[in-house]
């Protein structure tokens, strides 16, 4: 995997202003071109839930890239759980406006991942019309997360583009793939976050060079934007940051909380510390996803734009 690294230590690039222009730039920075059919993968939130990514923030990358916006449907009983509703609810929150929207799951079968090196799980269940796509864009809204801890980069690729089916198997470490999943019977916390690095694992050795990593760390609640009815925001917007290295940005945005000065980050950190949330990094970087090691590089504010 190409880290963009300086002495061994990953770069992340971040910029505090977040504006189309500005994650544009952000884009730019990484110096790899998003190219071919492109998978834009973020998460178009479920219906309630105010705080996924901004459409007017988004747009004018997206479009840049002609990228797709990708998704697969949940493992639990919502507005998400089938492809006609959750397309319904990515419309209703302005995504099909912008791009089309590709259920990634919303037939099977499922595209089967293997796991190289593993302790949970051998396989990795995909939405299958990843295969379709020739370079994947994962962009992230940052946050806390009910489960994870925290959600960025690594919950993206790993939850985020597993089936349905597949997210059982991952939120199960390998038990079961059934849906829903049964919440009251799921393993011990380090046994499912390390089932997320293995199957971040899986995807990054199909996507080679060909994916990146940009995050927007706003609308800070603990809870993730899965969640119908979240906390409410208690500590400013950060900004967008962005690597090829996922995790070193994970590591990034993680460390932008705690350095916050921001009284409102106990919050979050509560969730990540309660989650153990921070192990998911620890794991990843010794499967070889990537360094915790990071040099950070601040591109300036463009005023201009949204």
């Amino acid at each position: 995997m190409d880290m963009n690294s300086t002495q061994s230590k990953a770069i992340v690039y971040f910029c505090p202003r977040i504006t189309a222009d500005n994650l544009v730039r952000v884009y730019e920075a990484l110096g790899r071109k998003a190219i071919g059919h492109v998978a834009i993968k973020l998460s178009t939130g479920e219906a309630g839930n105010p705080n996924h990514l901004s459409t007017d923030v988004i747009k004018k990358f997206v479009h840049l890239v002609d990228g797709t916006i990708v998704e697969c449907n949940t493992a639990y009983d919502g507005r998400r759980c089938n492809a006609a509703d959750h397309l319904q609810t990515a419309a209703e929150h302005g995504f099909t406006a912008i791009a089309e929207v590709d259920i990634m799951d919303a037939t099977g079968p499922d595209l089967v991942l293997p796991v190289k090196k593993h302790k949970h799980i051998a396989e990795n269940y995909v939405g299958r019309n990843w295969r379709n796509y020739d370079f994947t864009v994962v962009l992230s809204h940052f946050k806390g997360h009910p489960m994870g801890g925290f959600g960025g980069a690594l919950k993206n690729v790993a939850i985020g583009m597993a089936s349905a089916e597949g997210k059982a198997w991952i939120h199960t470490a390998g038990r079961s793939k059934t849906v829903p999943v049964d919440w009251e019977n799921v393993p011990p916390q380090n046994d499912f976050l390390e089932s997320m690095a293995e199957a971040c694992e899986s995807v990054f050795d199909a996507a080679g060079d060909n994916i990146l990593y940009i995050s927007v760390a706003n609308n800070l609640s603990v809870d993730c934007d899965c969640v119908a009815e979240p906390e409410p925001v208690h500590m400013e917007d950060i900004g967008i940051l962005a690597s090829l290295d996922p995790v070193a940005l994970d590591r990034a945005c993680v460390d932008m909380v705690y350095n916050s000065p921001d009284p409102g980050k106990v919050h979050l950190i509560e969730r990540i510390e309660s989650r153990n949330a921070t192990h998911i990094l620890d794991y990843a970087e010794e499967l070889g996803l990537g360094t915790q090691q990071y040099t950070l590089v601040t591109i300036p504010a463009e005023q201009d734009g949204v």
